[in-house]
């Protein structure tokens, strides 16, 4: 018979399901079922075995929609590929959301590895799967990886720097609030976790290629931005009269622009970090591994001048081993002095820009003062107990330029007890 509309609709329900086939395009035929159902199929034979590959539906599909799709499948037959086998494959490989997992899992066991070489921090990894169930897993947890393309990691960038994912929620924490934000900056990170743990399914076979190379994301503005002294001097003069804000916030705000550490390292420093009297601080656990740090005379007076309750130099407020609230009370005091599209990165950019084009120190002895991994900091092998002299000098340069534009020098600025 020749298969169409009129003549699949004609076919009769018997009590044995039975298949007609076209005269026209061997292999191409309709099974009818019991029940009345008609589906469409392919058979051929591949390796010396016939198979069959169901096509769809009649009514969903029609018998030109059938005949057009069959003509495909046996054209991939002709050039030895087997139908069949790909759709198995496909429903057995796993979904973006279950790669996730697995390279999560693999990541907390130290077997994925991190820029330094060694396995993953925890806070790094506890960002990784921020940006995954908050971000990867609702927009293509349910895509097969080995369906993925560049047009759909293209499309989590683009969903992301929109915003679709932004959302408020409560955290793990007592009182504890979630806000879940898109934009560029988080757009290209997210997009930079995706390539990872993409390249991650390359390792493991499960993909030829990383869909996410040469996906481009736009540039982040917060990264480039520069405070400027008028909008220093006004973020000094609301840190001044926050009294409002806990005494750890505001430590860690003047820290964050006198030091240009990272927010994990302010947050997290130790009081047996600290040797005030050489001017240095030795970190364990920074983004660049074991790393001493230079403190400028101004950095030290102000960590004198802080109380000592326990072994964290900004103890916790609510619970936990430290303070964490340090991103979000930046950004308050920013706000608060009509200063926006800032981030705690965007004092370590304006303190290293800072030393070079106004003090005239060197951009290496400037990136060794924050921590810049390109510097010469002392770091790794050559970890010593105090940083030289050089060191110290251009980070007392360069912090008591911040703290005489913001005034962190007047005793109006002193931090009190809390």
């Amino acid at each position: 018979m020749k298969i169409s509309k009129r003549t699949v609709d004609a076919l009769l329900a018997t009590e044995k399901d039975y298949t007609e086939w076209d005269d026209d395009l061997t292999g191409f035929g309709v099974r009818v079922w019991p029940s009345g159902k008609k589906v469409y199929q392919v058979r051929y034979r591949q390796g010396g075995r016939q198979r069959f590959f169901k096509i769809g539906e009649h009514g969903p599909v029609t018998a030109d929609q059938a005949r057009r799709e069959a003509q495909i499948k046996l054209g991939d037959v002709a050039r030895g590929e087997d139908p069949q086998e790909e759709k198995l494959t496909r429903r057995k490989s796993i979904t973006v959301a279950e790669l996730c997992d697995d390279y999560f899992n693999a990541a907390e066991k130290g077997l994925i590895f991190g820029k330094g070489g060694g396995p993953k921090k925890v806070s790094t990894l506890a960002t990784d799967r921020g940006r995954i169930d908050r971000h990867i897993k609702p927009l293509i947890g349910r895509k097969l990886v080995i369906d993925l393309t560049r047009a759909d990691v293209a499309g989590v960038v683009r969903d992301v720097t929109e915003g679709k994912t932004a959302t408020t929620g409560k955290s793990g924490k007592p009182r504890g609030v979630v806000n879940v934000t898109g934009g560029k900056g988080t757009a290209a990170r997210t997009k930079g976790l995706l390539g990872a743990i993409l390249t991650y399914a390359v390792e493991r076979g499960i993909i030829e290629l990383n869909p996410a190379t040469g996906v481009r994301t736009a540039s982040d503005s917060v990264r480039h931005r520069r405070f400027t002294d008028a909008e220093l001097q006004a973020i000094g003069e609301q840190i001044a009269i926050a009294d409002d804000q806990y005494p750890q916030a505001l430590a860690f705000t003047k820290l964050a622009f006198l030091t240009g550490w990272r927010k994990a390292e302010i947050e997290s420093l130790r009081w047996d970090a600290l040797d005030l009297d050489h001017s240095t601080a030795r970190l364990e656990d920074s983004k660049e591994g074991r790393s001493v740090r230079p403190l400028g005379a101004t950095v030290v007076s102000l960590l004198d001048a802080l109380p000592r309750r326990g072994d964290f130099v900004l103890p916790s407020i609510r619970g936990g081993d430290h303070f964490a609230g340090g991103y979000k009370v930046f950004l308050r005091l920013c706000e608060r002095a009509g200063v926006g599209d800032v981030s705690p990165h965007t004092a370590r950019h304006t303190l290293v820009t800072k030393a070079q084009e106004q003090l005239g120190i060197a951009e290496a002895i400037a990136g060794a003062v924050v921590g810049h991994k390109k510097s010469f900091t002392v770091t790794g092998r050559n970890y010593t107990h105090f940083a030289p002299d050089f060191l110290i000098e251009a980070a007392t340069a360069m912090s008591a330029e911040i703290a005489r534009i913001m005034g962190f020098d007047s005793p109006a600025v002193s931090q009190g007890e809390s």
